[in-house]
């Protein structure tokens, strides 16, 4: 077997770094002799060795010291980091050092740097600090200050650490009364400062009240496990000793990373990842503190079970670069001689050791702790990421966490933004904006929100009150917070900055009515089911129109005539695209490609193919992109489906496929399989085949969407499937590049631009999931135009598809009883306001 291919991904994929400590200057007094494990051991020869041929010194510790005192602290980082082609480091900083250097200055060395928070170093600050009265600490008034802290800096983290198993073990009692726990604090504070805690029940009633933190926040929570320093009861720290807190339903819905592979526990670890969704985990530190053989049986049994998109590099890097090299180059070196064992074994292919490479070493930690950048595409047609060696990348040198402050937002206001755009999609698939002065984000409403009337998510298209029968009206607000990952300087007006909006209840409870939360819930009944992640790619059609004055009235009139791929309709139309593609670059949206459509001052721009939640964000800015650049030059552009009822439609059209462990599984393996689609496929897709009559209320939201849903337009009337069909509603699709006979992904082609993106994909994952659930058969397709006489019309508008709706429960896990009353609700007001004013739908191509 050629082995090529994985080498070259293992050695070329620039590494996220999840679990490091801060290093210390060169003057420090803590010995380099630290960097490596006992002297005379295997891996201290070995790794002396690599620090050596690195810096290019003599084979002894002394030789590697006088290079370092000479060359000094900038040059041995540059080095290091070099080499290591480390892209993205999260630091514990809560290893006491002397003289160490705080998170920012780590910056200079490699680009993205975050930090995770240990929490029992900060319970022993508080504890450490007096309060203000002069009192004494209660577990009352202690519990108050931890968590106001935890809650406080969730927004500028990317997760916890626990080093319980140091202190009194990982056997984690989940019932600890808060009298226990009050004891304990006294029997702590008896003590002298600086406080040290190790009393049990009050270490576990801390652990308990962070990962309660941790899982309303979204953050995960690093937790040290196996071997480590010699004032650590190896007995204690078994991983199997968690099974109570795994096993209690207030944390099902936890994410905890067992550090340092679990050594000599890895086997224990594997079983864990294997059978509860909430545990990954991270090998750093037995590699590279193990001998070869040692590093590389610990990782065969991290996989004997457990799934390889649970799995995370780190170096445990600490105090010195040269512990960040080692780590990085003796975990490439084991996992490509890991996955090359599986590929002769037969376990993976090897391409799909390729993947499980880049899954290793970056993806898993990416998605895991939500590191975001400005630069993480994908490509449609494969569907890998498409930034440098496939890993994230950033304009600007900061990683963002879901809620992390972006560069301290801005660097606060020595920046020259004004204001903060705050946005969200209703029901009606209308985007909303509040904006907000920057100093006022920062201060307030970066952390807690702002108010918004229930009532507007029960508006329909062009009426401002809420929808009878909806179950909304004028009691009551929501709160809309800000997720920060998504925050972007808006390309059109430098001066300000954009940001998505999740709604909320209270901090950590999020509404029902979440279009945002919804679609993470589905992703995440797919994904704890089935093991499946959906990813997504949008193709948006919209008219360009123009401003024209005729008989001593303004109108708008589509922007030229010319045919299908017309390249000089393109050519006038060119400024507009330049400055769309250039802005979509800006916010890390890739572009396929632009072309102009089969309608009048019709065109089409096709965005990058990429998990389904980021897809559906990055729809709302390309709208908002596409809008405001043809204002900008004097034009309307308009997503409604129909714009002139005797031309052809618009659409959104979403090619969908599934993944799992790095791998397109919707994709048959080989070309045996009927149709090249695998059976996960085509249960999938025959789900949302048997729903789409629902499902249409949903992704053609508007009166206005059905007079584009036509016979003979390709846009898919009939109620079937094809293979590269235009006339189906959905499409196999096999883009440049899949293997003959075999299919990438399915196209529905039934969505327009009206539809709110989040909602469309709830209901698309949701009838898929059926499928998968009760184990569909997808019919054989029809790869010829329909036949009226045969094949069943799809709804021929919008009442018909909501009396489908009406009938079908596929969305009862999905969307709450209540939101699904309030869509349906204003569906049917959209039916009635447009069926007394046939003309109205000429308002829309100023709201969307």
């Amino acid at each position: 077997m050629d082995f090529s291919e994985l080498r070259k991904a293992v050695e070329d994929v620039e590494a996220v770094d999840a679990n490091a400590h801060s290093l210390v200057s060169l003057d420090s007094n803590y010995a380099f002799i630290h960097a490596f494990s006992a002297p005379h051991s295997l891996s201290f020869k070995r790794n002396l060795r690599d620090i050596a041929e690195l810096y290019g010194s003599k084979l002894s510790l002394q030789a590697v010291e006088e290079y370092r005192r000479v060359s000094g602290m900038q040059s041995i980082c540059s080095t290091c980091f070099k080499a290591a082609r480390i892209t993205s480091i999260l630091i514990d900083d809560g290893l006491e050092l002397d003289k160490k250097h705080d998170i920012e200055w780590h910056r200079s060395y490699t680009p993205h740097v975050g930090r995770i928070l240990r929490i029992e170093q900060l319970a022993e600050e508080i504890l450490d600090g007096d309060l203000a009265d002069g009192s004494s600490w209660t577990l009352d008034s202690f519990t108050k200050a931890f968590v106001s802290k935890l809650k406080s800096v969730a927004g500028e983290i990317f997760g916890l650490k626990s080093i319980a198993a140091y202190r009194s073990g990982l056997e984690i009692n989940t019932k600890v009364t808060k009298q226990d726990a009050e004891e304990g604090l006294r029997q702590v504070l008896i003590a002298r400062k600086p406080v040290r805690i190790a009393n049990k029940n009050l270490i576990d009633y801390i652990f308990l009240q962070s990962l309660e933190v941790a899982q309303s926040y979204d953050l995960g929570m690093q937790i040290h496990t196996g071997f480590g320093d010699k004032d650590l009861d190896l007995r204690l720290s078994n991983p199997l000793l968690l099974r109570a807190v795994l096993e209690d339903k207030r944390f099902s819905k936890s994410r905890i990373v067992l550090l340092h592979a679990s050594y000599p526990f890895s086997r224990e670890a594997s079983y864990l990842a294997s059978v509860y969704s909430q545990v990954y985990l991270d090998f750093g530190l037995a590699i590279p503190k193990l001998s070869v053989h040692g590093m590389i049986s610990s990782m065969k049994e991290l996989l004997e079970l457990a799934p390889i998109n649970k799995m995370m590099f780190s170096t445990d890097g600490c105090a010195f670069p040269e512990t960040f090299y080692l780590g990085a180059k003796k975990s490439r070196e084991v996992v490509f001689s890991v996955l090359r064992d599986a590929c002769i074994d037969g376990d993976l292919s090897i391409p799909e050791a390729v993947e499980a490479a880049k899954d290793i070493f970056a993806r898993n930690a990416i998605h895991f702790y939500k590191i975001s950048s400005a630069n993480n595409g994908v490509s449609a047609a494969n569907g890998v990421v498409s930034a440098a060696n496939g890993v994230v990348s950033s304009a600007n040198g900061v990683v963002n966490s879901q809620s992390n402050l972006p560069q301290k937002l801005n660097d606060g206001l020595d920046s020259d933004v004004s204001l903060v755009r705050l946005m969200w999609v209703d029901s009606s698939g209308q985007h909303k904006c509040r904006a907000i002065p920057k100093k006022r984000f920062i201060d307030s409403v970066a952390k807690n929100g702002v108010g918004l009337a229930v009532e507007t998510m029960a508006f329909s298209s062009l009426i401002g009150r809420p929808a009878k029968g909806s179950g909304l009206n004028a009691v009551g607000e929501t709160r809309l917070i800000p997720d920060l990952s998504t925050m972007r300087r808006i390309p059109w007006k430098k001066q300000e900055e954009m940001v998505l909006a999740d709604m909320y209840i209270k901090p950590g409870e999020a509404w029902d009515f979440c279009p945002r939360e919804a679609l993470r819930r589905a992703s995440k009944i797919l994904k704890d089911e089935f093991d499946l992640e959906m990813k997504a790619g949008f193709e948006n059609e919209f008219v360009l129109l123009k401003n024209i004055s005729r008989e001593g009235k303004e109108e708008w009139v589509p922007f030229d005539s010319n045919p299908y791929c017309s390249s000089s309709s393109f050519d006038a139309a060119s400024p507009v695209f330049h400055e769309v593609a250039v802005a979509l670059h800006s916010l890390g949206i890739s572009v396929e490609q632009i072309h102009g459509e089969c309608g009048k001052g019709q065109f089409e721009l096709v965005l990058g193919y990429t998990i389904c939640t980021k897809a559906a964000d990055y729809l709302v800015y390309t709208r908002e992109v596409v809008r405001a650049i043809a204002r900008k030059h004097g034009m309307l552009a308009t997503f409604i489906p129909k714009f002139s009822l005797d031309d052809l439609g618009s659409g959104s059209h979403v090619h969908l496929s599934l993944w799992r462990n790095g791998q397109n599984v919707f994709m048959a393996s080989d070309r045996s399989s009927k149709h090249g689609i695998s059976t996960l496929g085509k249960e999938f897709m025959a789900g949302i085949l048997l729903h789409l009559p629902s499902i249409l209320a949903i992704v053609a939201p508007l009166p206005n969407s059905y007079d584009r849903i036509r016979p003979n337009t390709c846009v898919g009337a009939y109620h079937f499937w094809g293979n590269e069909n235009r006339e189906a509603p959905l499409r196999a699709a096999a883009p440049p590049g899949t293997p003959d006979g075999l299919v990438n992904n399915l196209e529905v082609k039934s969505l327009d631009g009206t539809s709110n993106p989040y909602l469309s994909l709830v209901a698309l994952i949701a009838a898929g999931v059926d499928g998968l659930r009760r184990h569909l058969s997808l019919p054989e397709p029809v790869d010829a135009n329909p036949n009226p006489e045969i094949h069943q019309r799809l709804p021929a508008s919008l009442s018909e598809s909501l009396d489908a709706l009406q009938k079908d429960d596929f969305l009862k896990d999905f969307i709450s009883d209540k939101f699904l009353a309030a869509i349906k609700a204003v569906r049917k007001a959209e039916i009635d306001y447009y069926s007394k004013n046939e003309d109205a739908y000429k308002q829309l191509i100023h709201r969307f």
